[in-house]
């Protein structure tokens, strides 16, 4: 701050710096002015002028070096009381700008609020002639006709149960509720709803539950696993899928492995990036590139850590690490 302090009056320094050097001249060609009385003036000059310099540094960069260090963050309350009549202009035009964006900021929540509880209840309207659709599927005869159209609902229902926990994910931490979750159940019943697409890929499921109850919140646990399973059956064909639990280190373990395309090394780091699908498969309309990234958003909060070993060509293994039960005391929606 002392360099831009410097900088900014260096005008001033040097017009102070040429009058004395102005007045020395003068006196040396001057044989009526004593010269060392006035070398002894000037000296005395500078001596005031230094000291009037630090004197006007603390007055005059109080208020800047507020500003400086301000975060802005909307909070004028860091910010030095103006003092120069230049402090109060830049003062009064960083207070307005900032209400101006409180308003802004207030209203494009109130918008976005808004939006998200309009698209929430249109999710939830949809669901209803969805489920009207599928009773009416149902009842089809054309064996081949119903198997494709049970698909193409079910990617729809996938589609919309992606958009709805999309939308409540940010406020998750209001939404859990840790209890004991049977997942066995849990799973038997994702795999099941899933049954349509499977049988159609000719996937079938080896299910190993060592370890068959777990402390999470099910309804965000079971988003977490259909996101795994749908991303294992999309990338799969003609095999089997095994799920297994076990314990290890205190700690519960989930694997869901494939034996699918495998994903290239390169887009192992990308894999959890929202948007991101694949560098090799451009053409794959189907992915949308948010299972993976919702998945490891809801993940977080519920302190399970997911994991993934893939070989290209060979298959996946994604892992479920449950936190230890003393870790659950950092969860604040327990």
């Amino acid at each position: 701050m002392i360099q831009k302090y410097l900088i900014e009056r260096r005008s001033w320094i040097i017009l102070f710096l040429f009058l004395q050097f102005l007045i020395i001249v003068v006196s040396y060609f001057d044989p009526t002015i004593p010269l060392m009385s006035i070398v002894y003036i000037v000296f005395i000059s500078m001596i005031i002028f230094i000291i009037f310099l630090i004197i006007r540094y603390n007055k005059e960069t109080n208020f800047y070096k507020s500003v400086e260090t301000w975060e802005n963050n909307l909070d004028l309350t860091s910010i030095s009381n103006a003092e120069s009549p230049f402090e109060v202009i830049i003062e009064n035009s960083v207070t307005n700008q900032t209400e101006w964006l409180k308003q802004i900021a207030s209203h494009n929540l109130m918008s976005l609020e808004q939006e998200k509880d309009e698209l929430l209840s249109w999710i939830h309207e949809v669901k209803t002639p969805l489920t009207a659709m599928r009773l009416m599927i149902d009842r089809l005869d054309n064996g081949t006709m119903k198997s494709n159209l049970i698909y193409e609902w079910l990617r729809i229902h996938l589609l919309l149960d992606q958009q709805l926990h999309q939308k409540r994910i940010p406020f998750i931490e209001n939404d859990l509720y840790i209890e004991v979750t049977d997942i066995k159940v849990l799973i038997t019943k994702e795999i099941k709803d899933l049954q349509s697409w499977c049988i159609q890929k000719g996937i079938g499921f080896d299910l190993h539950t060592e370890v068959k109850e777990v402390l999470s919140d099910a309804k965000w646990l079971a988003f977490i696993i259909r996101q795994l399973l749908t991303n294992a059956i999309k990338y799969s064909e003609a095999s089997d899928i095994i799920i297994k639990t076990y314990q290890k280190n205190e700690q519960t373990i989930l694997e869901v492995e494939d034996f699918g395309r495998g994903i290239d090394p390169k887009d192992l780091p990308r894999i959890f990036d929202k948007g991101f699908t694949s560098t090799a498969k451009h053409q794959d309309n189907a992915a949308t590139g948010m299972g993976l990234y919702l998945a490891k958003k809801a993940a977080k909060p519920l302190l399970i850590k997911i994991d993934v070993h893939s070989k290209l060509g060979v298959g996946t293994t994604f892992t479920l690490i449950f936190p230890k039960r003393n870790q659950f005391l950092h969860i604040s929606g327990m």
